[in-house]
């Protein structure tokens, strides 16, 4: 990877001896418009902080620092392309955005707690009642 430039993408084509043949049929392989999008996150130049979040965030996604991001739902390349863009900057986005506030505790309220043994105690006394009475 060029450390200058830290994204990278690149096409597939299908290979194989008839490479260049299957290039002129029309909508035979799919795998020829499929497009990987990379980007290496530590050289990345964003500041210290937000840098150890993304890579914090993105963990599960990064093998060696590079997260990649591939699309193949087009027919055209540049289609594909432009998905993979959408979806990598949706990522980053999302790994350098600052979290949420932080959950509140709740408690019910008393009478909350009262409706609630209530009611079990009216659906004991039903399914009681349902028993076979044993001699």
């Amino acid at each position: 990877m060029d450390p200058l430039n830290p994204f990278g993408d690149g096409g597939f084509g299908s290979g194989g001896p008839r490479a260049a043949v299957e290039e002129l049929d029309q909508g035979v392989n799919t795998a020829d418009s499929r497009v990987e999008l990379s980007v290496h996150i530590p050289s990345l130049s964003w500041p210290g902080h937000v840098l150890a979040a993304g890579v914090e965030r993105l963990s599960g996604r990064l093998v060696d620092g590079t997260l990649t991001v591939s699309a193949s739902g087009h027919r055209q390349q540049i289609g594909n392309r432009e998905a993979a863009r959408i979806r990598m900057a949706g990522l980053l986005r999302a790994a350098v955005a600052p979290s949420g506030p932080e959950r509140r505790p709740t408690r019910p309220s008393v009478g909350a707690r009262q409706r609630r043994l209530d009611t079990k105690r009216r659906r004991s006394q039903i399914k009681r009642g349902r028993r076979q009475a044993t001699d």
